[in-house]
């Protein structure tokens, strides 16, 4: 993997820890930034880090501190922007990563940060959950039992072995967090919210979902659709609630048909000296893909 993760400080509470890892062109002003699910660390998007800094994209995949309201990780993460010096970024998130996303690009939609949303197995209310009445006692709640919680959204049955390895993979990431960080999240899940589309109408957005098991329920697919009627979509026949790891192949070029409508602006996450390198790739991966369908 991508050597060992940054970890960087905004806030002026020091245990507050953004773990994060930044690769491809520095010189890239607006990179793709990902944002991992519950269970998830900066380590899950590893397929796309390392093949879209192939690509000559620049990459952020990043962990989130602490945080227990959405107003905090808001300010938090505007500081981490101002921190790397990025204006406007595009943001790929998983799950409660798309969440945070869309509620990033809403708290900042005045002097916007946010250029594009990829929005993965994501959702814009977080009563879907119906754990708005629990979401303020998973502070008190021992790691164990939050873990619990978590791996009971994981798909049960027969998978097949991508789907598999990628499960084990999330539960050792999941493993791998304190009783803060999972209770946190949690809180951040399913804490009564939802998102306002008329302050992010005007984004690019493309919406990425699974059509086999996924935690995420029918109507609540239903409903983005409904918040962002003009949004590209992105279905995967397969992927489960992991996609972004057991069929990164499709996923990574959704991802550069999403980015590939900034090439050539001040808003392209690519090194323009890449592009016809990368746009032949896309191509042939959509070749690929169309005969594999038919």
């Amino acid at each position: 993997m991508i050597s060992k993760a940054n970890t960087i400080i905004v806030d002026d509470d020091d245990s507050k820890v953004w773990s994060l890892y930044d690769a491809g062109p520095k010189s890239i002003r607006c990179p793709i930034i990902f944002l991992p699910p519950v269970s998830g660390t900066a380590e899950v998007f590893f397929q796309q880090v390392l093949a879209l800094t192939g690509w000559g994209y620049r990459v952020i995949s990043l962990q989130y501190p602490v945080y227990w309201d959405l107003l905090e990780f808001c300010d938090g993460f505007r500081k981490l922007l101002d921190h790397l010096h990025l204006d406007k970024v595009h943001l790929f998130g998983a799950s409660l990563g798309g969440f945070l996303a869309q509620k990033f690009a809403e708290h900042t939609h005045k002097s916007p940060r946010v250029h594009s949303l990829i929005l993965c197995n994501s959702f814009s209310d977080t009563t879907i959950f119906n754990q708005t009445l629990t979401a303020n006692s998973f502070w008190l709640m021992p790691a164990f039992m939050l873990k619990k919680i978590v791996l009971g959204n994981f798909a049960k049955g027969p998978v097949d072995p991508k789907m598999a390895d990628a499960i084990d993979f999330m539960v050792d990431r999941l493993e791998s967090l304190n009783q803060g960080e999972l209770a946190s999240r949690l809180t951040l899940n399913c804490q009564n919210s939802y998102v306002e589309p008329h302050k992010i109408k005007d984004l690019a957005v493309t919406i990425m979902d699974v059509f086999d098991q996924s935690a995420l329920s029918h109507e609540a697919k239903e409903e983005m659709y409904k918040l962002y009627p003009n949004a590209r979509r992105a279905h995967l026949k397969t992927g489960g609630n992991f996609p972004y790891l057991c069929r990164s192949a499709e996923v990574n070029l959704y991802i550069q048909i999403h980015l590939r409508q900034f090439h050539g602006t001040r808003y392209a996450a690519i090194n323009s000296d890449m592009v016809s390198a990368e746009e032949l790739e896309v191509q042939k991966s959509h070749l690929v893909n169309s005969a594999n369908d038919q």
